[in-house]
Parts: structure tokens; sequence; C-alpha cells
């Protein structure tokens, strides 16, 4: 095969095709039909004597070859859209919405500030939250349900370093630590929270899944102990309210404990044992990576001031 006589046009599909992960939205994304995305990459497997694409019950895999020749059809791709659009953007002319999944508390810690930058900068801005019942919103973001999501993911970033073929970006914007958090009133604050104390109590768990079992849990076992966690629930807003009127007590980032609406009413102690930082990052798909307003929106959340945020002071 000659690049000379490799028609161009197919890396233009062949990478759409590789972002999504699907012919029929990549079809959707080129304005074109799917039998022809499908041809398209039918002549660029007979030009590279690779298979490059395998369908699964999902999409598409790439082959080898595939994932080695994508990171430089993307960089030559981005090259010349760089070359060929134009330079200024104005956000305060800018008309988009944009889908976000975070939990409860995590919106709560950075929406006020975001809603301020869009009502001084970009008032054609709307933001639509979507609720973050998983871990794990990489589905999310393939299907184009969310254009970013905001949180504690363990792992996925870890696989993403990893993992040149996947169409998810992500950054690391945060890393907490994880307390316990009580009434002021409790018990247990009144004196020192140790191992057998902690694990003598009745336990809340914020479980998006509703599975009780977390962290905290595989933490414990590895030292030979177990908690009862008496209640499972799936908003850190939900937790502070029930913490600070009964005499469960909880674990939370220490961070997100104002954004419960009930800081006045908690107190936090270290935890007897010790769990992994909590990493809060921000996932997107490449399919927005070089959208100027995409930009500005994680321009905002990279460039957040934590320690003047509203619900950091609180």
């Amino acid at each position: 095969m000659s690049f000379l006589t490799l028609d161009l046009n197919l890396l233009r599909v062949f990478d759409a095709v590789m972002t999504e992960q699907n012919l029929t939205r990549a079809a959707g994304h080129l304005a074109m039909t799917q039998p022809a995305v499908s041809n398209a990459i039918k002549r660029l497997r007979e030009s590279l004597g690779d298979d490059l694409l395998i369908r699964t019950a999902y999409g598409v895999k790439p082959t080898p070859r595939a994932e080695q020749l994508w990171p430089a059809v993307r960089s030559a791709l981005s090259g010349l859209e760089a070359a060929v659009t134009p330079e200024t953007f104005d956000v305060s002319k800018t008309h988009a919405t944009f889908r976000m999944a975070m939990a409860d508390a995590t919106a709560a810690f950075w929406l006020p500030s975001l809603m301020r930058a869009i009502e001084t900068e970009a008032p054609g801005v709307n933001v639509r939250m979507v609720p973050l019942t998983t871990r794990e919103p990489r589905p999310m973001l393939l299907r184009g349900d969310v254009d970013l999501a905001v949180g504690f993911f363990p792992g996925v970033a870890a696989q993403l370093s990893s993992d040149t073929s996947s169409p998810i970006r992500h950054e690391r914007l945060y890393s907490g630590r994880y307390v316990c958090v009580m009434r002021k009133d409790h018990p247990l604050a009144k004196e020192e929270l140790t191992l057998d104390r902690y694990c003598a109590a009745n336990h809340l768990l914020v479980s998006f899944s509703g599975r009780a079992h977390g962290l905290s849990d595989e933490a414990l076992a590895q030292l030979g102990r177990e908690r009862r966690i008496l209640l499972t629930v799936n908003q850190f807003f939900t937790a502070g309210r029930v913490v600070a009127n009964s005499d469960l007590i909880t674990v939370l980032p220490k961070h997100l404990i104002a954004s419960t609406g009930n800081a006045d009413a908690l107190v936090w102690r270290e935890l007897p044992y010790d769990l992994p930082p909590v990493n809060i990052d921000m996932l997107w798909h490449e399919r927005d990576a070089r959208s100027p307003a995409h930009i500005w929106l994680r321009k905002h959340f990279q460039e957040m001031d934590l320690t003047t945020s509203d619900a950091h002071k609180a």
C-alpha cells in the first residue's frame, strides 16, 4: 500500500469510529449512513491489510494495529482542525447545553462557582445534571448521555492511563481524605475513636449501587474486623441528615461534609484504620476534546480555587 494512493477521507472515518467505538454513532457524527461508514472501514482494511476493528455485542473493538495507528491519525487530524478552525472564541456569545453527572454532594461542592461563571461570562450556557448512580461513568460518556462526569471513580483513571485506545479522557482535579462523621453530641465524639469502638457502633454507608459493602469494609476485613451497616443510602445529603439526628456514624470525604447541609450539627474524627485518598477526577469523551465551549467548561473546573469555594468554606 502506498500512502500516495490512500484515500485520506478514510482516516477521518477511522478516527470517528475509534472515538465512538460504535459504527452507528460514528455515522451520526459524520452525517453519513452506517453502510457508508462500514464500506469506508472495509476499504481502509484492504489498504492497510488489517481488520482494524472487530465487531462485538457492544460496538467495535480495535485490533493492536488500530490502537497503534490511532494516536498518529488523531494527532494529524487535530493539527489540521486547528489550522482551519477560527482561533477566536467568544464564550459570551456561545449557546450550549452541558449534561453533567455528579453525586449530590460533589455537585454542591463544584456547581456554585460554575453557576457564577455562567451568569457573568456565558449567559447562553445551560447545565443539565444527570443522576450518577455508579462509580463507572464511562458507558454514560460513550453513549453520549453526558458530556462530563466528575467524581470519585476508583480504578478508572489507572485503567485509562494505560489504555491508549480508549476515547475517554480524564484529569485529576482534587485529592482528599476520608474521615468518620457523627453528630456533635454522639458518645464517640467525647472519647478516642478506637478500632473497637468504631466496629461496635452502628454505621450508615453511602452506596450508589445499594450494595452494603464499601472501601471501609475491605480495609476492616484485612484487619480481621467487620462493622454493622444498619443503613445504606445513595445521597450524601441524606447521609448527613440521618447521622446528624441519630447515633449512626458514617465515613465521608472530609471536603464534602459541608455539602451535606448539616455541617453545623456534625463533627469528624480520624479513622482508626487507613483508607486510600479520595481522588476526584473529571472524565470526558474524545468527541468533545476540541470543542471550544467544552474546553471552557473543563478549564473552569481545572482552575477553580477550592480554598474559596462556598462548599469548602461552609
